[in-house]
């Protein structure tokens, strides 16, 4: 599917089907989503998809299948075979099912977008028998790769050895004329002339076959590329100079001339070039062999017959794993017993290991530190956060970008319009050229072919697009698509959500003042009373004291008072921590406390008093900090040129607090999730291409109506999905880091274009001979053939270059919009 008429036909051909109640297709996941209506005459579900599926494809389009090979231990006969098959044809999205007994193995076919690998063999294991999964082979796409490689080495080697020679015959007389007539005396000029034509033949069409089938089933198709350019070029020289040996009389003139070298030079300086870009393009890729390379194979669980090792990806939700020091976990889950730090920097970006405890989640694929531990499997093959990494990383360097598009309607004319030219400049020197005009003709037609191969063109964005993906995915900033790393670069406004994304999202203590007491006293006292209650003050001041170490005693008599406060009592002691109009009517003298209330107004913050045996012992202040980190992010990203604002939902008070805190002029406080949204287009309405920033669900419909959504990755799953870039970190500077890297790719890919195109533009009058009357000099169809070679593989290591993009480093230039006063809170709140 390319477009919404796509869409529509494939709705249209899905809603027609006898049992289709409705089909809704996404063009952009490319996934349809149908709602079948069971009837009585209805056949099995299988049969029901099958059906679906051949009229997908007599409309044109090709469903997604998959199969599977799996092994089944337990199963003893025919009735075993009959009970599996049957419980795995049951599941939606299976479309057939086969089960070899003597092998003990399985192969079936489903749907990707509806079933899993995970999902029948849990199904297996529920009908009583085990299923073994063949380990993922991280390296089977490499291996295809290096294949490739190796098969490209080959053929370059072959040119090359029978290249060598067949230069020496053909240019080393012109080179060194005593060796000319050392060739005459040792054999006659048809020998010679003979001899170049067996080492050309084997470099045309062994070496360089792949040019020849590909470049007919171009011509074929009518979508003449690369391929049919350098069939062409070649196959002219080398035909050429098959009539010469074999009818010479048929030429005029002076044109009866060999070309064979130029045909096996022009073959083997494109294979080496395409050597050294498949070198080069295989490190484009590195980012994802890391990441698969981070999936363990193997994982330690514990069963009822004690400790045991299986594949990674046998393990199912609920199994029990263990974990030892250096180990890699296998997937994601919850900590039961135990504690160490784990090294999240492959998730994260993070260097410092995070510490866990019994209740913290873990993930797959993250490096145990110190102690050992067991964690309970919550999230397993596909399902597991690095499978979704990878899934997202792949989406993104796969999908194409609007500059993209634009590159290839320029290519799908441009080959057509170079032979255009190639046939023009041929007509041109054969009726206006000097004599031989043949010869003149035919060496410029050629060059011309060569040197307008469009490879570049076609390299451009793709390698740029994946080196910064990956390296992004390394960095913890994760593209959905292609067209988000462009848009990005684009955005001129940054509109961040201050709950979750400026701050931490959740009360803690940020202020506490003792009278009489220390503050861990005061503060353990406080804890003692606060256990007893559920209130978010509570869970404040009860995280504080854990984090410093604390005890506290056992409260009694807690009495908590609605809307003042609580007591009860510690030992001797009768505590209450609560408001200051409480404190007053219980007579609590509070001047002491007169300084450091004035200094928590002036933040914007409430005190809350403690008090023991109705005398002050403490003020202390709950509020939502700010990251660390959050100002310097902002002064950062107006550094880069963006007009930065906040939204929240929260107070105008607080929310101006926290605005000058961290260096925002621009505030809109007290706004619901569609006035987010709202606020979104109307800057858009300005001209202004916006980023969103935000973690909650209520930043959901901002982040979908933003140019750019960005989702903080540990906020909630509603955000993540509706974001179009994901940071796997709350640090906020990250946020530039997205920005500063979409720039610099985006500025690749315009030099990759510049290059490529500006090559051709103006290499290609060159090859036609519009300096011949100047200079008398010709461009040889050789240098033409490695120049383009040149071209390609200049764009593919420009692009990695970007692999050097560090955190913190600054973007390339890309112009933002101009810097206007775009959110002004009273007016909006007036609209």
């Amino acid at each position: 599917m390319h477009c919404a008429a796509c869409v529509t036909r494939v709705e249209r051909v899905l809603t027609r089907e006898p049992g289709v109640d409705s089909a809704a297709v996404n063009l952009a996941a490319g996934v349809a989503v149908l709602r079948l209506v069971p009837t009585p005459s209805s056949p099995p579900l299988p049969a029901r998809l099958a059906a679906l599926l051949a009229a997908l494809r007599a409309a044109g389009f090709e469903p997604q299948v998959t199969s599977l090979t799996l092994g089944i231990e337990g199963m003893t006969c025919a009735a075993c075979v009959a009970r599996v098959e049957r419980a795995i044809r049951a599941l939606p999205g299976v479309l057939a099912a086969d089960i070899n007994l003597s092998t003990e193995t399985a192969r079936v076919t489903y749907l990707p977008a509806t079933s899993s690998a995970e999902r029948i063999a849990e199904t297996i294991r529920a009908a009583g028998y085990h299923p073994v999964l063949k380990e993922r082979d991280l390296t089977t796409e490499q291996t295809r790769k290096d294949q490739a490689r190796l098969e490209l080495r080959r053929d370059l080697i072959i040119a090359a050895v029978l290249t060598l020679p067949l230069l020496l015959i053909s240019m080393g007389p012109m080179v060194v004329p005593p060796l000319g007539l050392w060739f005459e005396h040792l054999a006659p000029k048809t020998i010679w002339n003979g001899l170049e034509l067996l080492l050309a033949t084997p470099v045309l069409f062994w070496a360089g076959r792949r040019f020849l089938v590909r470049g007919v089933t171009e011509l074929r198709h009518l979508s003449p590329g690369m391929d049919s350019l350098v069939m062409l070029g070649s196959g002219a020289a080398y035909w050429y100079s098959l009539l010469v040996v074999t009818v010479p009389e048929v030429f005029p003139p002076g044109t009866a001339n060999l070309y064979f070298e130029a045909a096996a030079v022009i073959v083997t300086l494109i294979l080496f070039g395409r050597y050294l870009e498949a070198l080069a393009k295989g490190r484009t890729s590195e980012a994802i062999r890391g990441l698969l390379d981070l999936q363990p194979q193997r994982a330690r669980i514990l069963s009822e017959t004690g400790e045991r090792e299986i594949p990674a990806n046998a393990v199912v939700p609920g199994d029990i794993l263990l974990i030892r020091p250096g180990e890699r976990l296998a997937v994601d889950g919850i900590l039961t017993e135990g504690g160490s730090y784990v090294d999240e920097s492959m998730i994260s970006g993070e260097p410092v290991p995070v510490r866990k405890d019994p209740g913290d989640a873990v993930i797959g694929g993250t490096v145990n530190q110190t102690g050992a531990f067991r964690y309970r499997a919550t999230r397993v093959g596909a399902e597991t956060l690095l499978a979704q990494i990878i899934r997202l990383v792949e989406d993104a360097q796969s999908s194409k970008p609007p500059i993209q598009r634009v590159a290839d309607r320029i290519a799908a004319v441009f080959v057509p319009i170079v032979l255009v030219v190639a046939l023009l400049t041929f007509l041109a020197w054969l009726w206006l050229g000097p004599a031989p005009a043949l010869n003149y003709a035919f060496v410029t037609a050629v060059s011309v072919l060569l040197i307008a191969c469009p490879c570049a063109m076609g390299l451009a964005t793709p390698t740029a697009i994946m080196v910064a993906t990956g390296r992004g995915a390394r960095l913890g900033i994760l593209f959905r698509q292609g067209a988000a790393l462009e848009t990005l670069a684009r955005v001129d406004t940054v509109i961040l959500d201050k709950t979750g994304t400026l701050t931490l999202g959740h009360p803690a203590l940020t202020d506490l003042r003792a009278y009489g007491r220390s503050p861990d006293e005061v503060l353990a006292l406080a804890a003692a009373v606060e256990r007893h209650s559920e209130h978010p003050i509570a869970t404040a001041l009860l995280e504080e004291a854990r984090k410093r170490g604390l005890t506290w005693g056992e409260a009694t008599q807690v009495e908590a008072v609605p809307g003042s406060g609580i007591q009860g009592q510690v030992g001797a002691q009768r505590i209450a921590i609560g408001t200051q109009r409480w404190m007053m009517q219980r007579s609590v003298p509070l001047q002491a406390a007169g300084e450091f209330e004035q200094m928590l107004a002036e933040a914007g913050r409430s005190p809350i008093y403690v008090s023991a045996d109705d005398q002050l012992i403490g003020v202390l202040s709950i509020a939502d900090p700010l990251k660390p980190g959050s100002r310097a992010a902002i002064e950062r990203l107006q550094g880069l040129g963006l007009a930065v604002a906040m939204v929240t939902g929260d107070g105008r008070a607080t929310a101006e607090t926290v605005a000058r805190a961290v260096g925002i002029e621009q505030v809109l406080a007290e706004a619901r999730p569609a006035e987010k949204a709202e606020e979104v287009q109307r800057v858009q309405a300005l001209g202004q291409r916006v980023l969103f920033v935000g973690d909650g669900i209520n930043d959901a419909p901002a982040l979908a109506r933003a140019d750019v959504g960005l989702a903080i990755g540990t906020g909630t799953d509603i955000a993540v999905e509706a974001g179009d870039v994901i940071l796997m970190q709350e640090d906020l500077a990250a946020v530039a880091d997205a920005i500063a890297l979409a720039r610099r790719a985006l500025h690749t890919i315009r030099v990759n274009f510049f290059w490529a195109y500006a090559y051709n533009i103006a290499l290609i009058p060159v090859a036609a001979g519009v300096l011949f009357a100047v200079t008398g000099w010709l461009l040889n169809p050789m240098l033409a053939a490695g120049a383009m070679s040149i071209s390609s593989l200049f764009v593919v290591t420009n692009s990695l270059r970007l692999r050097r993009f560090k955190s913190g480093q600054p973007s390339a230039r890309v112009a933002a919009g101009p810097l206007v006063s775009r959110i002004d809170p009273r007016q909006t709140r007036d609209d």
